[in-house]
């Protein structure tokens, strides 16, 4: 096809990494590979490597450096933090609380912990994907360790009123853990501002590599360690420092947070672009998510009487990389947990295109969409019984 080009817009499942991080990483695959827990001098570089990516993570949070912890990205985060906290508490109770919406390595962390005797409260969200802290202070107890609810949903994009949900968690003596994998890098995340205890982050999401992110445990919290063996990361999570990715997360994030408000700004409008565009020339669609409480760069939206996957193969077809819900679900027939949690039909909800901008995409590349998008969904709705009354 001789107009084909590539248009990638689904970071939110995961992003290039820049140059500028790439040549930060590539010494310490190199000449700079030490092991940072041996003594001799290409180790103490890398340890030095590390301590200094980890001062990059605690300043874009707000932190202190010996709050942070590197993992293996997103998912061990989730995991050690609930885990670890519900072991470590389990004497004083055994209740943990988390919304309908969360990423399934919470959700299916949660479930986990249910077949090990933990109860857990799935707090429903309204149609927009708000948590309501109302519905918190009704379902927490005396019993309740962890509170763990998203910082912003990698589906829809919608932002949660974290603070408040925080505040009613710690007037009721528990932790508040919030999976900021999509937050951290695209809008300003201070632990402070958010009152967190524990917060996740995952480097491939801002431009790093994928395989390392880390875990903000505020001082004093209570959890134990999952990972067992050696003593890196202060005796907390066992396994030889993933170097190359530890600096390139570091670097990766201090990059990202570097000009965030303008950067914001700047994705946002071509976001709003995308979706007065769509909704202006394709009849009988939804935006899904909050209309403003959103990630900057999040466009999803449902188109009735069409299948998600079929449209994501024609899309791909014209060079247009998108998604329809998570990239760890886009092997499932299953409609979105998230579409339906917030009320859409399941009909609808299969329905649905998850557009996701960064940095790197352009006005040119919008228009492309745009000027493609109505042609594959007007295509498909011929071929179906029930679209032709869209048509």
């Amino acid at each position: 096809m001789e107009d084909r080009q590539l248009v990638y817009m689904d970071h939110a499942a995961t992003t290039a990494v820049d140059p500028e991080i790439v040549q930060a990483m590539v010494p310490y695959l190199h000449n700079h590979f030490g092991n940072p827990s041996s003594i001799y001098s290409i180790a103490r570089e890398a340890k030095e490597a590390v301590d200094s990516a980890r001062g990059q993570v605690a300043a874009a949070l707000g932190a202190k450096p010996d709050e942070i912890y590197f993992t293996s990205g997103g998912t061990e985060s989730d995991n050690w933090a609930i885990k670890g906290v519900a072991y470590a508490n389990r004497k004083r109770g055994d209740h943990i609380i988390t919304s309908k919406i969360e990423h399934h390595a919470v959700l299916h962390t949660c479930q986990y912990l249910q077949k090990q005797g933990f109860r857990v409260t799935y707090l429903p969200v309204d149609q927009y994907g708000l948590v309501d802290p109302g519905d918190l202070e009704r379902a927490i107890t005396g019993k309740t360790t962890i509170v763990s609810i998203m910082y912003a949903n990698n589906e829809i994009g919608t932002i949660e009123p974290v603070r408040e949900l925080a505040a009613v968690t710690h007037e009721h003596g528990a932790y508040f853990h919030t999976d900021a994998v999509q937050a951290v890098g695209h809008i300003p995340v201070s632990v402070e501002n958010t009152g967190a205890d524990l917060l996740s982050l995952s480097g491939h999401k801002f431009n790093g590599p994928k395989g390392t992110g880390a875990l903000f445990i505020r001082k004093g919290v209570r959890i134990d360690t999952i990972l067992h063996g050696g003593g890196q990361e202060r005796n907390r999570r066992a396994g030889t420092e993933n170097l190359a990715g530890i600096v390139g997360t570091g670097k990766a994030i201090e990059l990202a947070t570097t000009g965030i408000e303008e950067k914001g700004a700047r994705i946002r409008a071509m976001r709003d672009r995308l979706i007065s565009g769509i909704q202006r020339s394709i009849p009988h669609t939804r935006l899904n998510g909050h209309p403003t409480l959103r990630l900057p760069g999040n466009l999803n939206i449902s188109f009735d009487f069409i299948e998600g996957e079929s449209m994501l193969l024609l899309l791909d077809s014209f060079g247009i990389c998108a998604s329809t819900g998570s990239a760890c679900t886009s092997g499932s027939l299953e409609p979105s947990h998230v579409l339906l949690a917030t009320g859409l039909p399941a009909e609808t909800a299969h329905g649905s295109l998850r557009l996701t901008l960064d940095k790197d995409n352009t006005d040119e590349e919008v228009d492309y969409v745009l000027s493609t998008l109505p042609k594959v969904v007007g295509r498909l709705r011929e071929m179906s019984p029930l679209g032709k009354q869209a048509i």
